[in-house]
């Protein structure tokens, strides 16, 4: 019973092998919640979220669950923006509503029930949501000094009003923090309620809305932006200052514990095969490192290794240096 029971299981989670699979499954499935777990074989945080799946899949029937290998099916991982595993997303009627980054099976399970019920919970679930959901966005206004919610990244806004927001900050070296409410549509439906502010771009200063565009323009004007936002330290300086953070310093995807690419996960084996210490940085977490340093260094990919505040190189340069010896003198600071 317990063997039909665990293969019941894995049938309900459907493997994608191809786009065009991918694109059939949209479209065979339009009519129910479709949840995609973007995963790897060799990261165990994908295997954990895999398991969670097959649980859901077995309580939920009405929703379809699906596992797609992010390196696999590169187009379909490009077209979705798909960095890090895992990630997860789901589809309505053949159109993305939702996402998820990284192994949060509470917020996984909880994302599965409530797009499943369309609103359909009792009114005791509907508080519980609720209140879970203004904890998150006190969080998330809190999460840096100057919060700034936008449509798309201030590398790459999605919106007119976006990008002159990010231009006006920039303009005044303002540091800050973003998150995409494209990426996350609870977020962008309950901060609307939350801040009793129904537009985006929003401002927040330690957890507090400043405004819209109209009004960081009009503070501006006045000059007193520049009193209520954070300053930033130059970039350069601080990338000059993160390189020599440790010895030896990875940037990687992830971190030591838990690499969320194959490149990385491939470095840091080596690594930690010499015995060497270390330090790594979560490039994924802050998105003017990501972009500043493949400036900085001249290298525009990821991992890239650091000793002594120079650049070694990314991992095809660490497995030559690792093959013809060199490696453990340079980690050691000998050459």
């Amino acid at each position: 019973m317990a063997a039909g029971a665990a293969e019941a299981a894995v049938v309900a989670v459907e493997e994608v092998g191809s786009a065009g699979q991918f694109e059939e499954l949209l479209r065979l499935k339009a009519k129910s919640l479709l949840v995609v777990h973007f995963w790897a074989p060799w990261a165990p945080q994908c295997a954990q979220m895999n398991e969670v799946m097959a649980e859901l899949a077995k309580e939920l029937p009405q929703v379809s669950f699906v596992k797609l290998e992010a390196e696999g099916v590169p187009e379909v991982s490009e077209k979705y923006e798909i960095s890090s595993v895992p990630t997860f997303l789901f589809f309505k009627n053949s159109q993305k509503i939702d996402r998820l980054d990284g192994a949060h099976a509470p917020e996984l399970t909880k994302k599965v029930q409530r797009h499943a019920s369309s609103g359909s919970f009792p009114p005791s679930a509907n508080e519980h949501l609720k209140e879970d959901l203004n904890l998150r966005l006190k969080k998330l206004t809190h999460a840096a000094p100057c919060m700034l919610f936008m449509k798309g990244t201030p590398q790459e806004p999605r919106c007119g009003f976006s990008k002159q927001m990010v231009e006006i900050l920039h303009k005044h070296n303002i540091q800050f923090s973003s998150f995409d409410i494209f990426s996350d549509e609870e977020v962008r439906q309950g901060l609307k309620a939350y801040s009793n502010w129904p537009t985006y771009p929003q401002l927040y200063v330690s957890g507090e809305l400043i405004g819209g565009l109209d009004i960081i323009k009009e503070l501006e004007a006045s000059e007193e932006l520049d009193t209520i936002c954070p300053k930033a330290p130059k970039l350069e300086e601080r990338l000059k200052v993160l390189t020599n953070k440790a010895s030896v310093m990875l940037f990687m995807k992830g971190n030591k514990q838990e690499a969320k690419c194959g490149f990385s996960k491939q470095i840091l084996e080596i690594l930690n095969s010499t015995g060497v210490e270390y330090e790594t940085f979560d490039i994924l977490e802050d998105e003017e490192v990501r972009q500043g340093l493949k400036a900085y260094s001249n290298w525009p990919t990821y991992p890239q290794l650091y000793v002594k505040g120079e650049l070694v190189g990314g991992l095809d340069i660490v497995k030559e240096l690792k093959e013809n010896g060199e490696l453990l003198p340079i980690l050691r600071g000998e050459n």
